[in-house]
Parts: C-alpha cells; sequence; structure tokens
C-alpha cells in the first residue's frame, strides 16, 4: 500500500524491479519466492506537476504485480490554463514495461500515457483483469501519432513475444480536448499462436 508520485524533475523510471538487461549478471529468479508488488500505486502530475519517462519497469524474472494503478494526470489541479499545457507540461511516456518472463500480474490499471500505456516484452506473462483509458488531452491528432499510425495502443505485447495470456481488458478514450482524435488500436499483438488475449474490449 504506497504511492509514488513523479517530480517537476523528469524521471526515467519510478520504480524499477531488477536491473535492465541483467546490468549485473542474470535476472534475478525466484518462481517459488518471487518478488510481490501488491497495492502499489503511481502518480504523474494531478496535485502538482509531473514527469517521468516511465512510471513501473519490471526487469527481473517471477514477479507478480498484485492490484496496481499507474496514472498520468490528464486532469488535476495544477493550475493549467488548459490540457495543452498540462500535455506539454505532466510528461508520462509509458506506464508499464515488463521485460521480465514469468511475470503475472492480477488487476492492472493504467491509465493516461503519452505512447504505449503498457509495453510487454517479456516471454510467458500472465494477465488478470486489464483497465486502460488513453490521455484525454493530445492538442492534435499530429501529437497522437507515431510511424504513420493514429494513436498509440493501451496495451502492447513486443513482436518477438511468443508466449502471452491476457484474461478480461479494456482499453477506451474519451477525447475530451479534441475529440476529432482518432486512436487505431487498442491492442497491438504479433500474430504468433501462444499469443492469447481473452475477453477484451475497446
Amino acid at each position: 500500500g504506497i504511492t509514488i508520485d513523479a517530480g517537476t524533475v523528469e524521471s526515467p523510471v519510478l520504480l524499477r524491479v531488477g536491473n535492465k538487461n541483467g546490468n549485473s549478471g542474470s535476472k534475478k529468479s525466484n518462481p517459488s519466492n518471487p518478488t510481490t508488488l501488491s497495492d502499489v500505486y503511481f502518480r504523474v502530475g494531478g496535485p502538482h506537476i509531473g514527469k517521468a519517462d516511465v512510471a513501473l519497469e519490471v526487469n527481473s524474472n517471477d514477479v507478480l504485480i498484485d492490484h496496481t494503478w499507474v496514472w498520468r494526470a490528464d486532469h488535476g489541479v495544477e493550475g493549467f490554463s488548459g490540457d495543452t499545457e498540462r500535455w506539454n507540461t505532466n510528461i508520462g511516456r509509458n506506464g508499464v514495461v515488463v521485460n521480465g518472463d514469468s511475470v503475472t500480474a492480477t488487476g492492472l490499471f493504467v491509465e493516461h500515457f503519452q505512447e504505449y500505456n503498457t509495453v510487454w516484452n517479456g516471454e510467458r506473462g500472465q494477465v488478470y483483469l486489464y483497465q486502460n483509458e488513453l490521455p484525454y488531452d493530445p492538442p492534435t491528432q499530429a501529437d497522437w501519432m507515431h510511424d504513420g499510425i493514429e494513436g498509440w495502443a493501451g496495451y502492447k505485447v513486443g513482436d518477438e513475444v511468443t508466449t502471452h495470456r491476457l484474461y478480461g481488458g479494456g482499453v477506451y478514450v474519451f477525447n475530451q480536448n479534441n475529440p476529432s482524435i482518432h486512436t487505431e488500436n487498442g491492442f497491438e499483438v504479433p500474430v504468433t499462436p501462444g499469443v492469447r488475449l481473452h475477453h477484451i474490449m475497446t
């Protein structure tokens, strides 16, 4: 039960579990005693300006994420004159990035980040209940584009992943700032037999 708040100086990551790319050797792994995050919350902006490249980065194997809410403020009480100012000030590119293998999430809520909200690069990931609201506040379609694609998916499974399961997932958007903005994909996954999404909605 902890909330991690981004500050006004941009952080590369608010919470990192394990070393990225196994910088001090092989990834930590203990299936019988996993690292567990229970009721851990992240906030980028809202009551004050916040900036973070990534909120939660999981590099270790065999991690359990149990009820985690990861939020970038596309609305709040920071004193901005409008959403365009907020979009350019409350910086949060990715909410969750999972690089470790055999990571399980039960109740994962990720909202309003400015690029892929969740990126899952590890093998054998399992997610039970995923909720994502895309950001309200992109000023224009040009601000919400990449590689010729309109918008960023709320849930992205890495192109090289061969095994992944999601059970019960929703990605939706309320384009309050500019109703003409379009998002092509709620979910993006590789086309391979081992990657399966069950009961999803956009």
